[in-house]
């Protein structure tokens, strides 16, 4: 208890120092003084509040759009969903905090002896459905209307429609993406430019996949009994709900990423949650399919595990390696043993994310279940025909080693990746929908090289501009409401904008963080080279160059120099958008 108390502190902290920041600086310069938006609406209960179930209070604008998802009936399915599991998710939280302690304390993760008979046994999971069996190219990307039919329509087997790192989770975007989701399960979706451009489904298009936000996110514009729902339950709720019943009509059904769990413990809150959520709707148990995205170190201990809580609902794993990287970065943060390389020099090749790899694979296919390869961040550059050459090649690389391990697919980030990869698997694959069958026993991964977190360096001046550069720009669009960005020739979410300020923060303090001239990674350093970064940006930026941008610098530099490591950039962040 005290650790969950002595973490809700740190945060209330830093947000009254943000706050302070943002005084002083309106003070100085009054073209700031104007909040970014209006936060007396969330303070008003809503006018509809007699059409709504007991217990439930929604905080923001309800258009007539809105409460078609909104309805009366979706709510209360969301309200029931909170008050069955909103204690386990909470309970689950307080765990995170008492593993991160241990680990602060120099305890190393392992492989649980409690759960050997599990990873001992010899079981499968359920057989997949028709529309999953083959996912050698997946196309990923935010809620966002046009750019989702532009990612059905890419030619890629399936398309993650993203309600978390990719989206900026304003109430706008949280609600318009659900109804882009109601649409496109009914092939409705449309979407006209200013221009007259016209955007439309073609006939055969990508398997809809949806990830909800993860269990640490919140959703603030809901309460239920007075308490704020979580971002995750509210996000699969309305999707379910709205659209199972018209997907079963039609031989369909609701497929589910699931992000940044640490544990298999959290892998059975989501079962229980899909178990829960057919029995309410009538819907026969199995139907949905969930795929694991594994991002986090702890999780990578409990692979075989995870796979088992959902075995009855699992899509199998994705090596989901921004977040990964991440991920040991703030495990391992106050270790004085561990510093890891410019974030450039940190490849799917170095030893620790190959044996991550590996491992995710064998676990994989030994339990039938398919191994999604993670991201390549690389996009095309349309006006440098050689660094568009040199760019495409790298997703070539990638996605061809994925394939040659046994990965049954690999993702990308823009339509114009999508021959490259179908390519890579389609060379390996031919006709067969996956490489399942492909065991690689041959594999033998241990703890020891799972924490084998090469290299170290080097550390480079440059390596920590761009860092700056990066966090201060995918900061900035995020609070914004865009949450994915193309910076520097690279597709950039919330996972690589931590990558930037967690290493920063880690090299502040390491003695192990030291530049490749000599010299060591200190605050005054830090603003210097941000100060130089803000004036490069503005004159990139023009009158593009807002406050969202002037707060996102400040933001960055709090999250970065704070004596206490905020959890995600995305939590002070919200508190700062509609």
């Amino acid at each position: 208890m005290y650790i969950k108390v002595k973490y809700v502190v740190d945060i209330l902290l830093f947000f009254f120092t943000f706050c302070l920041v943002k005084l002083k600086t309106a003070q100085q310069h009054p073209c700031l003084s104007e909040p970014a938006f209006n936060h007396n609406h969330l303070q008003e209960k809503h006018k509809m509040s007699t059409t709504l179930p007991t217990g439930v209070e929604i905080l923001a604008p309800l258009s007539p759009e809105f409460a078609d998802i909104l309805s009366h009936d979706a709510l209360a399915f969301v309200a029931k969903l909170h008050r069955q599991f909103e204690p386990r998710r909470r309970q689950l939280l307080a765990t995170r905090l008492s593993r991160q302690a241990e680990l602060d304390a120099g305890k190393l993760p392992d492989f649980l002896p409690e759960t050997a008979a599990i990873r001992a046994k010899d079981w499968a999971i359920a057989p997949l459905p028709h529309d999953l069996l083959d996912r050698r190219v997946e196309i990923t990307g935010p809620v966002e209307r046009k750019m989702m039919i532009n990612a059905l329509n890419s030619g890629a087997n399936s398309f993650m429609a993203d309600f978390e790192d990719s989206n900026c989770p304003s109430w706008e975007n949280q609600l318009n993406g659900q109804i882009n989701v109601r649409d496109a399960y009914r092939r409705t979706i449309s979407f006209s430019n200013p221009d007259g451009k016209q955007y439309k489904l073609n006939d055969n298009i990508a398997t809809l996949i949806l990830r909800p936000r993860g269990w640490h996110l919140m959703e603030k514009h809901l309460k239920v009994d007075g308490e704020v729902v979580a971002g995750s339950l509210f996000d699969f709720g309305l999707s379910f709900f709205h659209n199972i019943t018209y997907l079963r009509e039609h031989q369909r059904a609701t497929y589910y990423y699931l992000p940044k769990l640490e544990s298999h413990l959290e892998a059975r809150l989501w079962n229980d949650v899909f178990v829960f959520a057919q029995n309410e709707l009538s819907i026969p148990q199995g139907t949905i399919k969930a795929t694991v995205l594994i991002e986090t170190i702890l999780a990578a201990f409990e692979m075989d595990e995870i796979l088992y809580e959902l075995r009855e609902h699992s899509s199998g794993l994705n090596a989901g390696r921004w977040d990964y990287i991440f991920s040991c970065i703030k495990k391992f943060r106050q270790n004085r043993d561990f510093c890891l390389a410019d974030r450039v020099q940190i490849t799917m090749t170095v030893p620790f994310m190959r044996a991550y790899a590996l491992l995710l694979l064998k676990t994989c296919h030994q339990r039938q279940a398919p191994a999604i390869g993670g991201m390549a961040a690389l996009i095309p550059i349309k006006n440098d025909p050689i660094a568009n050459e040199k760019a495409l090649a790298g997703v070539k690389a990638d996605k061809d080693r994925d394939a040659t391990d046994g990965y049954d697919g690999g993702w990308v980030a823009h339509p114009g990746l999508v021959p490259i990869a179908r390519e890579a698997f389609s060379k390996i694959l031919g006709d067969a929908p996956n490489q399942i069958a492909k065991r690689r026993d041959d594999v033998a991964v241990t703890a020891a090289d799972l924490l084998n977190f090469q290299p170290e360096a080097p550390i480079t001046e440059a390596g920590l501009a761009m860092n700056i550069n990066v966090g201060i720009q995918y900061l900035g669009a995020w609070i914004s409401g865009n949450g994915c960005v193309p910076i520097h020739n690279l597709m950039e979410d919330a996972a690589t904008a931590e990558i930037s300020r967690s290493q920063i923060w880690q090299w502040l303090r390491s003695p192990k963080g030291v530049l490749n001239d000599g010299r060591k990674v200190t605050v005054e350093l830090f603003r210097q080279l941000q100060s130089a970064e803000v004036n490069k940006l503005k004159q990139e930026y023009g009158s593009r160059w807002t406050r969202q941008y002037e707060d996102a610098a400040r933001m960055f530099d709090l999250l970065t120099t704070s004596d206490e490591f905020v959890e995600f950039l995305t939590l002070p962040g919200y508190e700062y958008i509609a």
